[in-house]
């Protein structure tokens, strides 16, 4: 195949290609954006899940202005289907997230789809919300050798370092 400059050129193409044209791509955006709000965790593909984040940590920016914002209830009402999300949003994760200044958002990517088309997955969520973690908790194992081989230095740091003093 031979490189073109039509090809190397975008103009202006940025956004993925999703669903059957723009109007639906939007739709489609606004319908899991209403279902991360709702449910504040979500199971998407993982194009879906990287899109859909930068509208999510949009609305959260919106949202902190507060509901007498005038644009900020127009973002709210644009981009949420279901209006009664619309108190959550200003009144729970608006306050959620005041300290934050950024990403409020966590994408975790979970296995493929085996049964349909093998499409790479991927789990979006805000956080701090009330589910339990994706990821375990690690917990410090004493007893892994690792983990002596290092207690032991420290013990014979500490004891060249009262030694000189």
């Amino acid at each position: 195949m031979r490189l073109t400059l039509q090809m190397l050129i975008s103009h202006g193409r940025v956004a993925r290609k999703m669903g059957l044209g723009p109007q639906s791509r939007i739709n489609m955006l606004r319908n899991i954006l209403t279902g991360l709000v709702r449910h504040e965790r979500i199971e998407t593909t993982r194009v879906r899940a990287d899109e859909v984040r930068f509208y999510a940590e949009k609305l959260i920016d919106y949202a902190k202005k507060g509901d007498i914002d005038e644009k900020a209830m127009k973002m709210a009402n644009f981009w949420l289907t279901e209006k009664d999300l619309v108190p959550k949003l200003f009144k729970v994760l608006a306050p959620r997230f005041e300290p934050h200044s950024n990403s409020y958002t966590r994408m975790v990517r979970i296995p493929n789809r085996h049964n349909l088309d093998r499409a790479k997955m991927a789990v979006l969520e805000y956080k701090g919300n009330p589910f339990p973690p994706l990821y375990p908790v690690k917990k410090d194992c004493e007893l892994s050798l690792i983990n002596q081989l290092l207690k032991g230095y420290r013990e014979e740091r500490e004891q060249q370092l009262a030694a000189k003093a």
